[in-house]
């Protein structure tokens, strides 16, 4: 490739998505939109990139930072040309193109930006634009041609006149410039518009009439959609999730219906893997081969190999090994670690546990803060009390251990491994290996008690 720095633009306030987050941060498939164009610059292998921040600086830069690339403040806002102009001091001794992005469009491919910079370099060009042509036009800047079919100039829409804005040909904002041609023209542009702003788009025109050699690229109009509103959003949301879902089913996963199935960007699946639609896979979710998972919410959890997940089952920050079981309407809480083979019933609630393998707690049981081990059953109600109030306490119940229906276990409390707890116990000491625990009071049965507490009916 050839040689060539990178200025991504995302200082924008963003004011038409009405929120309190700066534009570029707002999620697309689970990930911040500004990552998108970072992860762009980092498959090109750019090394040499900047991050014009402004709105909420601190929490862009955090992000441009940890995406190994440099952040420049901006302040105050004057526009795209001033943005630009701002990593001057860092390019000052850099001879070789510009790449010039946004950071609200993030559904660039890498395959384009490749072209776009081979079609640069084989017209040794010293500027040269992205461009598309739309349908609907409206609210883009528009790419004005000579009679000879050549670029003249760029005009904003606010500023264009009825003709122009008839032009159905675009500028995407995605440009390249020679450095040094660049940092000049940028001195020399006027704020000469209804904003008094900079325009990144005047250089195209001092190009023009200097003679500055200049190509136009144009480009599938899907992949510079910029985002705007949150209907803008949304749409970038739907274009990128079914790119995501195509490359899975492409990878040997079964999606049953990709229209109802939500995976993140950040997720890793198996092969021979089936959703079913309504399935919702976030986060840092990694989800291993042959699991068959049925409607629910998965996040940032991993799934061994073989598990079946049941319907309407909400697992967050867990961890299951291989043929593992779960559902249907469970909840698992972060925290907790399913081993293998052991099974999770409906209704069931756990939350930073242990279960160990071949366990099972079939229904209607909560487990919290416990270590349990193996082949234990956990009868239908059974309750790990472990908070009193203040504090969490810790049950730990050893291998092949009975618990009995309607069980509370006290914590801090042990059991003994092959106890049994007979139906209706509350444990609140430990239990002994192999021992019987029960803690009722004796059964006692009145006769007649029924027919003696009737009334009287009156004749």
């Amino acid at each position: 490739m050839t040689e060539c720095a990178a200025v991504i633009l995302a200082a924008g306030h963003g004011t038409r998505m009405k929120s309190r987050l700066a534009k570029v941060l707002h999620p697309l498939a689970g990930v911040p939109m500004l990552s998108y164009v970072l992860e762009l610059i980092q498959t090109l292998k750019i090394e040499k990139n900047y991050v014009i921040v402004g709105h909420q600086a601190e929490a862009v830069s955090a992000l441009v930072s940890e995406k190994a690339s440099t952040p420049i403040l901006q302040n105050p806002p004057l526009g795209t040309g001033d943005a630009v102009l701002q990593a001057k001091p860092s390019l000052q001794d850099f001879r070789g193109p510009v790449l010039i992005l946004n950071g609200d469009t993030p559904l660039l491919r890498p395959q384009t930006i490749q072209r776009f910079l081979e079609a640069y370099k084989k017209a040794e060009a010293r500027t040269g634009l992205l461009t598309v042509r739309l349908d609907q036009p409206a609210g883009y800047g528009r790419v004005i041609r000579n009679a000879s079919g050549e670029i003249s100039h760029i005009v904003e829409e606010k500023d264009a006149s009825p003709d122009e804005r008839s032009v159905n040909e675009v500028n995407t904002g995605v440009y390249l410039c020679d450095a040094a041609f660049l940092f000049e023209a940028l001195d020399r542009i006027q704020p000469n518009n209804e904003q008094k702003e900079y325009y990144l788009t005047d250089v195209i025109g001092i190009a023009v009439s200097e003679g500055v050699p200049l190509i136009g690229v144009e480009a599938d109009p899907e992949e510079v959609i910029g985002i705007n509103s949150r209907a803008d959003l949304a749409n970038a949301e739907r274009i990128i999730r079914n790119r995501i879902n195509r490359y899975w089913m492409m990878e040997g996963v079964t999606l049953i219906d990709p229209g109802q199935t939500w995976i993140d960007a950040k997720v890793s699946i198996g092969r021979d893997t089936v959703l079913h639609p309504g399935v919702t896979l976030e986060g840092h979710t990694v989800i291993g081969e042959g699991v068959t998972i049925y409607p629910g919410r998965i996040r940032d959890s991993r799934i061994g190999d073989g598990a079946l997940i049941k319907d309407h089952c909400v697992i967050d920050s867990s961890e299951l090994a291989s043929d593992v079981t779960i559902g249907p309407f469970a909840h698992l809480r972060p925290g907790t670690m399913i081993h293998k083979s052991a099974k999770v019933g409906n209704f069931v609630e756990v939350k930073k546990c242990v279960l160990g393998e071949g366990s099972k707690a079939s229904h209607l049981s909560y487990l919290g803060d416990a270590c349990i081990g193996k082949n234990v059953n956990i009868g239908a109600g059974t309750i790990t009390c472990n908070y009193d109030g203040k504090n969490k306490f810790k049950t730990i119940i050893e291998d092949d251990v009975f618990i009995g229906s309607d069980t509370q276990l006290v914590a801090p409390v042990r059991v003994g491994k092959g106890a049994l707890i007979a139906a209706g116990t509350t444990v609140t000491k430990d239990i002994p290996p192999d021992a019987l625990a029960l803690s009722r009071t004796k059964q006692e049965n009145k006769a007649d008690w029924v027919k003696r507490r009737a009334p009287k009916k009156n004749k």
